[in-house]
C-alpha cells in the first residue's frame, strides 16, 4: 500500500526545524513516478493537528480519505466502498527523522533516517512546500502543497475522524 509510507513520512517530517504550526490545512497535488517512469498523480486536501493527526482527503482520480492519529490508520475507498483499518506498528520515529533534518540550501532541507533520505522544501516565509522522497518500492514520491493555512490550537476531532456509511465493506489489516 503506498499510502502508508507517505502518511507516516508526512507525519514524521513535519516537526523538523521547520517553522510549522500547530495545526495546518492545504490542498496537495502528490505525483509518484516507479522505475519505469509511469507517474500517478493524485490530488485533494489535507489537514494536521495534534502532531499525529492526519486527515488526506483525496479529490483525484479517485475519491479516498485516509486518516491516522499516529497509532491506526484508515482508509476510505469511496468508489469501492470499502474501509481498511491499520494499526501502525513500524512508524517513524518523529523526534529523530527532525533530529536528523539539516539546511541544505536557503529553503531546502534534507533528512536521512533508516536509510531514505527525505527532501523538504519551504517558501520564503518557512512554511511547508514540498517534500519528496523514494520509498521502499523505488518510487519517487513528491507532494507539493497549495494554499498553506497555518492556525494556532487542535483541529477538531471529528473534523479529523474519516467518515463514511455504514454500509460500506470493512477490512482489518
Amino acid at each position: 500500500m503506498r499510502l502508508l509510507p507517505l502518511l507516516l513520512l508526512a507525519s514524521s517530517l513535519l516537526f523538523a526545524e521547520i517553522n510549522l504550526p500547530e495545526n495546518f490545512q492545504a490542498k496537495f497535488i502528490q505525483k509518484i513516478t516507479n522505475t519505469k517512469k509511469h507517474v500517478i498523480q493524485y490530488s485533494g486536501k489535507v489537514q494536521f493537528s495534534n502532531k499525529k493527526r492526519f486527515k488526506w482527503s483525496y479529490v483525484k482520480p479517485t475519491k479516498k480519505e485516509v486518516c491516522t492519529d499516529g497509532t491506526e490508520l484508515i482508509v476510505v475507498d469511496h468508489d469501492l466502498e470499502q474501509v481498511s483499518s491499520y494499526y501502525i506498528t513500524e512508524g517513524l520515529d518523529i523526534a529523530k527523522v527532525l533530529k536528523k533534518a539539516r539546511p541544505h540550501s536557503k529553503n531546502v532541507y534534507v533528512a536521512q533516517y533508516e536509510n531514505i533520505k527525505y527532501t523538504i522544501q519551504v517558501d520564503n516565509k518557512q512554511r511547508l512546500h514540498s517534500l519528496a522522497y523514494f520509498d521502499n518500492l523505488d518510487n519517487k514520491v513528491q507532494i507539493v502543497f497549495k494554499n498553506m493555512k497555518y492556525g494556532k490550537g487542535n483541529l477538531p476531532a471529528k473534523k479529523m475522524k474519516c467518515n463514511y456509511p455504514r454500509s460500506y465493506d470493512r477490512i482489518r489489516g
